[in-house]
């Protein structure tokens, strides 16, 4: 299948979303409506391990340099973080559910599974409680990542806890986690990007005070 063709395809599957949620405010873009750098990057993107486009880089493709170097920060946080795919799709979900991203929360949860994270810890995470039964690293890591949610800072305690175990590389890595996909997460709860294939939401919104 040509790099044309399998755009789109991703293009297709994900216009059928657009259709059923008409407040999408950047749905698809036709291919024939497309600039040449537009067209240039999206292709870049379909040939990198995602292998389409989807998600966050529907809208982000108005601003198609903007999409081509947060992505390539992206492919490295989520192939290549230095804390591992595992916990790195764990604070993928956190951050999903901290700004109730539909999106984010679809496409990552079955990934999540994939790799490891489980069920019963995926569905605290979706009603917003702390997970019970969470290995020392997935408590270390969802500790971190609530405190920089919320707080928007980290206590002494839980940075020391995070160096001794993940290194310098390995918090920075997890900072950019979370700041990455709450900028995705950002650009899809603005645009209104609707969740694929006409899916309903997967989150339910928060009570106050539960994040």
């Amino acid at each position: 299948m040509s790099n044309r063709c399998a755009f789109y395809i991703a293009l297709a599957a994900f216009s059928w979303g657009s259709l059923t949620m008409a407040q999408d405010r950047l749905p698809p873009i036709p291919p024939g409506q497309m600039t040449p750098t537009q067209r240039q990057l999206a292709d870049a993107i379909i040939q990198g391990p995602r292998g389409a486009l989807y998600g966050p880089f529907i809208p982000l493709l108005r601003s198609p340099e903007l999409m081509d170097r947060s992505q390539k920060v992206g492919e490295y946080l989520r192939y290549h973080s230095a804390i591992g795919n595992t916990l790195s799709e764990l604070v993928i979900l956190i951050t999903a559910r901290q700004w109730t991203q539909q999106v984010e929360w679809a496409f990552h949860e079955p990934i999540a599974l994939k790799v490891g994270i489980r069920p019963e810890i995926i569905a605290a995470l979706a009603v917003g409680k702390r997970p019970p039964n969470m290995s020392d690293d997935e408590a270390m890591v969802y500790d971190f990542c609530t405190e920089l949610h919320t707080t928007k800072g980290i206590s002494d305690a839980t940075w020391a806890r995070a160096i001794r175990r993940f290194g310098e590389q390995g918090v920075i890595d997890m900072l950019g986690l979370n700041g990455y996909y709450t900028f995705l997460a950002m650009v899809m709860n603005a645009a209104r990007t609707p969740v694929p294939d006409g899916k309903p939401a997967p989150l339910k919104p928060l009570a106050a005070g539960t994040h």
